[in-house]
């Protein structure tokens, strides 16, 4: 049978349109289906791209505020020459005035706490979180929920409800003087049993339970690492050994390098300012064998300040790079806690692993560390009349 012209003309168009569709994957596509597909595909980076914005916006809106107040007074817990480095680069970020003042932070708990809401300062800065815990039961610190908190290790580093926020972590441990130790014929402590020697009689420094978070943790540790009776009794026969109670925290570790002080109990990267700024090389850092509790150094709001916008503008610096890299270049080597900081690598040089610590029960020092501490006075008796004076 032939096939007129037109016919085959009309087959050749179909074989090629098939072919195409095949050479193109199989059916064409509905150009709405098209449009739907590349809709959804780009929600998700519209949704971020305002969700940045609004971010941005809010931030924008936040640092005016601050700046309309004008000044911030900050409370400092951590090492003054660190706290001066991070308020003067706060005032010369958003030109609002600062003033600080570097105070432990059992003084800055018993400060809020007498000022009973209404506070003379609006930021807590530095210091480990059992006094904060203490001051947040109380309701004397105000919640706020910051955009950097984003940025935070994880949220172990955070008061669950905002009340404050983690910038760095240390680790508790002993700084001895080890030409001291070797003239008398004495080795090293390695663990906190050993402590307990006679040998170390007058040999041993600690801060004050009553003005030093140190001490705090000090206390905490003990009866979490020994039991409630067990860890009460292991301070009492500690304290027959302790020549000084500090009233910083940070003081058995100033005076290890001069010989003043020969075991000092603390936070080992006060140790380490001295060894590293200082050039005391006849210092040595020991974790102890058993385990060791670590500090979360925090910072926070009061509850009533007078400057609540460049408050939190604070906590927002404080949880970013341009606050907590000033810590290394001013002589404070903690372990930083956000995820766009860079970590002192001298810390690490000397072998302070920051996850080689215990499992620290945050909640159970945050309701229960002002009776323990009346709980050890009480066990020490008379010793504590005159051995742990605030004053």
């Amino acid at each position: 049978m032939k096939m007129t012209m037109k016919k085959r003309l009309a087959l050749i168009l179909a074989g090629l349109m098939t072919a195409s569709l095949i050479g193109c994957g199989g059916a064409a596509k509905d150009p709405v289906e098209d449009k739907t597909t590349k809709t959804e595909a780009t929600k998700p980076e519209e949704d971020n791209t305002k969700a940045a914005t609004e971010e941005k916006n809010d931030m924008d809106a936040l640092v005016e505020a601050a700046k309309a107040e004008g000044e911030l007074v900050v409370y400092g817990s951590c090492e003054e020459e660190y706290l001066a480095a991070a308020c003067e680069h706060f005032q010369e970020m958003y030109g609002i005035k600062v003033q600080y003042q570097r105070l432990s932070t059992g003084e800055v708990q018993s400060k809020i706490e007498e000022e009973n809401g209404n506070p003379s300062g609006d930021i807590w800065f530095g210091g480990t979180t059992d006094p904060y815990n203490v001051a947040a039961s109380k309701g004397l610190l105000e919640p706020y929920e910051a955009q950097n908190a984003s940025h935070l290790i994880n949220d172990n580093y955070r008061d669950k409800d905002g009340n404050w926020y983690g910038i760095y972590k240390g680790i508790l441990g002993f700084m001895v003087n080890k030409e001291e130790l070797q003239r008398m014929g004495v080795d090293s402590p390695k663990d906190w049993q050993d402590l307990l020697d006679p040998k170390y009689k007058g040999l041993v420094w600690l801060s004050n339970y009553n003005t030093a978070g140190t001490a705090k943790l000090v206390i905490n540790t003990m009866i979490q690492k020994y039991g409630h009776d067990e860890g009460i009794k292991y301070l009492v026969d500690l304290d027959k050994n302790i020549e000084v109670y500090t009233k910083s925290g940070s003081g058995p570790s100033k005076n290890v390098g001069t010989g003043e002080c020969i075991v000092g109990i603390g936070f080992l990267h006060d140790g380490l300012a001295q060894i590293v700024d200082n050039g005391y090389d006849n210092i040595d850092l020991i974790i102890p064998s058993t385990g060791t509790s670590y500090e979360i150094g925090a910072t926070a709001i009061f509850k009533g300040c007078a400057h609540p916008n460049a408050a939190k503008l604070w906590i927002e610096y404080a949880l970013s790079p341009d606050c907590v890299e000033l810590a290394a270049a001013n002589g404070s080597y903690q372990f930083l806690v956000i995820d766009n900081a860079k970590q002192p690598e001298v810390a690490e040089q000397f072998g302070l692993d920051p996850e080689n610590v215990m499992n620290y029960d945050f909640e159970d020092a945050k309701t229960n560390t002002e009776k323990y501490i009346e709980e050890v006075m009480t066990a020490l008796g008379s010793a504590a009349d005159d051995r742990f004076k605030t004053e």
